[in-house]
């Protein structure tokens, strides 16, 4: 999944982004609101994690300009201000959720699953299609109990197919939700993860689909329609 993180503390965001990076999402870092803004009008994210305390534009002003658009991410506040009314103020202006520093990163990272779930309409931690079993949580596929061993830019772009199992997927879509700025996905590389994927999955009785000049369709098994 594609998340900005806008934080002033330049170890706390270089530890932040490795830390999300090595989850497998590709994550943009800027150190201001103005930047981010900048940032928020040309590219999409799932996920905002936004520090209050921030150079040229205050994280709550930036977070009032985030919810005048449309579509919207999903918003964690991330900020050493941690009184009841500030809390309140930033919940109101339409954050989705407050963690308060220093904090637990077991913590951060369970937030941060949770808040990705809901943007993606899933109620469960796990998904389910044909003979394959997704754990958002491990963010690790399986069959029959036995974990499915993916290169991990693989792993992502099945996962994304996952979440929107039955829609199409277009591969603008594929590269905002897979790539940070500082990566490069073509239209041939893109190809050639989904025909991987598609010879992996096809024993789980998937169907991974080309819409001809849309993306691709995760065809959902009949007994998940």
């Amino acid at each position: 999944m594609r998340l900005l993180l806008v934080e002033d503390d330049l170890p706390l965001a270089e530890a932040l982004t490795a830390l999300l990076a090595g989850s497998g999402h590709a994550v943009d870092c800027v150190h201001d609101g103005l930047g981010a803004e900048a940032l928020l009008l040309a590219e999409q994210f799932e996920l905002v994690i936004l520090d209050l305390n921030l150079p040229g534009l205050d994280g709550l002003s930036l977070l009032k300009r985030i919810r005048a658009r449309q579509p919207s991410p999903a918003v964690m506040i991330l900020t050493a201000r941690g009184t009841a009314e500030e809390r309140v103020r930033g919940l109101d202006l339409g954050a989705d959720d407050y963690l308060s520093k220093p904090f637990d990163v077991r913590e951060f990272e369970a937030r941060v699953r949770s808040l990705l779930r809901r943007q993606a309409g899933l109620k469960s931690s796990v998904v389910r299609l044909g003979g394959l079993e997704l754990d958002l949580t491990t963010r690790q596929f399986s069959a029959e109990g036995a974990v499915l061993d993916l290169p991990p830019r693989e792993r992502a772009l099945l996962e994304l197919f996952f979440q929107r199992a039955g829609k199409v997927v277009a591969k603008e879509a594929i590269v905002q939700s897979l790539t940070s700025l500082d990566d490069l996905l073509s239209d041939n590389a893109i190809e050639q993860y989904a025909s991987r994927l598609r010879r992996r999955i096809a024993p789980y009785g998937l169907v991974l689909r080309t819409v001809r000049g849309l993306g691709y369709m995760l065809e959902k098994p009949a007994e998940a329609q």
